[in-house]
């Protein structure tokens, strides 16, 4: 989807500025909100029956952890086990199969009402780790995937350089990881200054782990993001035995590494932050930090459940993510993020409704570098995406209680219309311009049953 759009939306109900709104008359300019009146008769033009909520966003995705989906199921283990076997899908990715398949995970977002990813992106170099001849076209891959799907985009460009942290410290990149590692932090930088991404794209920086980047490398990263002013994020604490591993080498937390490289900042935002100790909490307060969240990954993996409840009383803003997309639906997450709380709590309603559906629109574009984004208002990015009240999911919805049917009642079944700066992507429930069920089937395929 290029150019500015423009257009005129009538709403059956819609959130507005927070508030459930009935007749909403929206006049979309340029791919911004230029009119969004509320308490109006239909005007003509097109009529979105059902809620309408903000375009939300994906604030962690790995597009090709979606080829794994229902394959790494079967047995038991834990992320350790699932990690070589994502290995071996990561092994066999090239440039074309890349595109094909995150072009294909992009529109099943739009489909869910994704209207913003933040793709952490670590397949810089070809299998082995020698660079294609464009330093970046694993990088520009995704970023004309996301382009043809019709969805912005933040590539999370990421830093690995170690194979992993124990008691002796870091270890070289094994066979198939040395096809992320740059070899050093300013050789990753000189590249990452080389990308050029569209209108609707930005770049920002990631760091893998405490596992995966030692603190010299994450202070380049941390200078590099505040020069850009771009989002950094980094998988934090996700593992008990990350924890260990950083303890015994560092004599500190992964949190307190990460701070004393200077990483930690109104810019950075933590995944997964599952193992926290409080000080570390009261680390990511201070800061001004924000928390992602990945509740369907993280059950998914047995990794555990994250402090979420402390999260809140310290103010720290949450925003949630699919990550390895056991399923793409980030109305599951929101619902799953309390729904967990009250499982270890024995205590409901830590995380309201509102709060939950701001978490995966306002506070998940504001993680991805887009503050002009996740909200129906003037001037803002014109986004929107309208669920049925009418499925058997959400039936006997009104707008007294439309938020709440939809965080702990709808799915990602219920969209039936997204509109991402002013283009209608999917209309009655289809992506305008790809058969989404049909490439994810052979895109998946071609690259685990070849």
């Amino acid at each position: 989807m290029t150019g500015a759009a423009s257009g005129r939306y009538w709403c059956e109900l819609a959130l507005v500025d927070g508030l459930v709104r009935p007749g909403v008359a929206i006049e979309i300019d340029g791919g911004r909100f230029r009119s969004v009146e509320a308490g109006t008769v239909p005007n003509g033009g097109h009529r979105l029956d059902g809620f309408t909520i903000p375009g939300m966003a994906n604030a962690h995705s790995h597009a090709f952890h979606r080829a794994l989906r229902s394959r790494t199921q079967s047995g038991p283990g834990t992320f350790w086990t699932w990690r070589e076997l994502m290995y071996r899908a990561a092994a066999r990715l090239e440039p074309d199969t890349y595109f094909r398949l995150a072009r294909a995970t992009f529109a099943e977002m739009a489909l869910a009402g994704i209207t913003c990813v933040g793709e952490f992106h670590y397949l810089h170099h070809t299998p082995g780790g020698t660079p294609y001849a464009d330093l970046n076209e694993m990088g520009e891959a995704l970023l004309a995937a996301a382009g043809e799907a019709g969805i912005r985009i933040t590539l999370l460009d990421t830093l690995y350089l170690h194979g992993g942290l124990d008691a002796g410290g870091y270890r070289e990149p094994d066979e198939t990881q040395r096809r992320f590692t740059d070899g050093s932090a300013d050789a990753w930088a000189q590249r990452v200054d080389q990308l050029r991404p569209a209108q609707t794209q930005r770049v920002g920086a990631a760091i893998h782990s405490v596992r995966a980047v030692d603190p010299g490398a994450m202070r380049t990263v941390a200078d590099w993001a505040a020069s850009a002013d771009a989002p950094v994020h980094a998988h934090v604490s996700e593992q008990v035995a990350e924890n260990e591993h950083c303890a015994a080498h560092h004599g500190r937390t992964p949190v307190e590494v990460f701070d004393d490289a200077g990483v930690l900042s109104g810019r950075f935002t933590a995944v997964h932050a599952t193992h926290l100790t409080e000080g570390d909490i009261m680390t990511l307060a201070v800061t001004g930090s924000t928390v992602a969240m990945c509740p369907t990954t993280e059950r998914d993996l047995g990794d555990g459940i994250g402090p979420t409840d402390r999260f809140r009383a310290e103010g720290i803003a949450m925003t949630i993510g699919s990550d390895s997309h056991a399923v793409i639906d980030l109305l599951e997450e929101a619902r799953a993020l309390e729904l967990d709380e009250r499982l270890r709590s024995q205590q409901r309603g830590i995380h309201p409704a509102g709060d939950l559906l701001t978490m995966a629109t306002r506070n998940g574009h504001r993680s991805l570098g887009w503050d002009d984004a996740g909200v129906i208002s003037v001037g803002m990015r014109a986004d929107l995406v309208t669920l049925s009240l009418g499925s058997v999911r959400t039936a006997g919805a009104s707008a007294a209680n439309a938020v709440e049917t939809t965080i702990f009642a709808a799915t990602s079944a219920d969209v039936t219309d997204v509109i991402i700066d002013g283009h209608h992507v999917v209309a009655d429930r289809r992506h305008v311009g790809i058969d989404v069920a049909g490439e994810l089937t052979a895109s998946i395929e071609e690259l685990m049953d070849a």
